[in-house]
């Protein structure tokens, strides 16, 4: 009789197990953290259904041919089933794109260029193993060749303005020597000289006929898909309300051209802490600011109420 209730426990067990991987949620008394917006929470891999037509930058990409097809059709799979990123570069990017395009459009670049600096960095403020920093992963010296200020005290590779204004030259002076945003976007992996090279080896014109390192012959086709996906987000199976995206906190800015003896202090006098200055003034390194040059510095701070 024992080992007839112990056979029949692993039973429901194994059941229970099978319920749970194949993608059926339970819930006890309502406690669940998944939204099911009036439907029930299950889970199935598909296969994808490729689009019939994609543009980048008012440019017509061809994916008629398998090699094209194969490769859109594998980054629409991985960022599709990479379901948690997603959801929070959907998120993120209400918070950032804004600014974002506001600044594009202002030096003449076309909006389909922000999704590099999803590929680029996923909207966060993070080092790559080789050095490149923030949104944009510039280098030292690209930053610095471009005007930026980067140096142990500031880094403004880490200003969401400023980078992305940076990033935009850069992208402007490949569009002008390749004449396609497509280049301009892959020289951006890559690097002009990179793929100047490359059309001249192959003697072809454009980024779809070049064969690539697999980073490069990748990156643009990861702008594509996750551009796809965040235009389409109910397509690809992401349902989520406005109130589930994050936004921007409205700031002011404190306008100097003198040291900060300590930034702690500094903070307090503007009714904040340390903590929240430094998330609105990432590029603002240690707990002080020099200024020995006596620079026009803009410090964001934001509005009473949000914190």
């Amino acid at each position: 009789m024992k080992n007839k209730i112990m056979l029949l426990f692993w039973c429901a067990l194994s059941s229970l197990f099978s319920l749970i991987v194949t993608g059926f949620v339970f819930t006890i008394d309502g406690y669940t953290a998944l939204r099911s917006y009036g439907e029930e929470p299950t889970y199935k891999v598909y296969a994808l259904e490729l689009p019939d037509t994609l543009s980048f930058a008012e440019e017509k990409v061809p994916i008629n041919s398998p090699d094209l097809r194969e490769r859109l059709d594998r980054e629409l799979l991985v960022n599709t089933y990479w379901q948690s990123n997603m959801m929070l570069l959907l998120k993120r990017a209400n918070k950032y794109f804004p600014t974002i395009e506001r600044i594009l459009k202002e030096e003449g670049v076309p909006s389909d260029l922000k999704y590099l600096s999803i590929i680029e960095s996923g909207l966060e403020n993070v080092i790559s193993p080789k050095g490149a920093k923030g949104f944009w992963q510039i280098m030292r010296t690209t930053g610095r060749e471009y005007g930026l200020e980067v140096n142990s005290n500031v880094d403004e590779r880490y200003h969401i303005e400023f980078s992305t204004r940076m990033a935009a030259q850069y992208l402007k002076k490949a569009k002008k020597k390749f004449g396609s945003w497509t280049l301009a976007a892959a020289s951006y992996n890559r690097g002009i000289s990179g793929i100047s090279r490359s059309l001249d080896a192959q003697k072809v014109k454009s980024y779809f006929d070049l064969q690539l390192g697999q980073e490069t012959s990748r990156y643009v086709f990861r702008v594509l898909a996750v551009k796809e996906i965040i235009e389409n987000p109910l397509k690809y199976g992401y349902v989520f309300d406005d109130t589930d995206l994050y936004y921007s906190v409205p700031v002011r800015y404190h306008a100097l051209d003198t040291a900060i003896s300590n930034l702690t202090a500094f903070a307090e006098k503007m009714g904040i802490n340390y903590k929240i200055l430094k998330i609105h003034n990432p590029w603002l390194l240690q707990n002080h600011l020099n200024n020995r040059s006596r620079k026009y510095y803009e410090i964001a701070i934001p509005e009473k109420g949000y914190y």
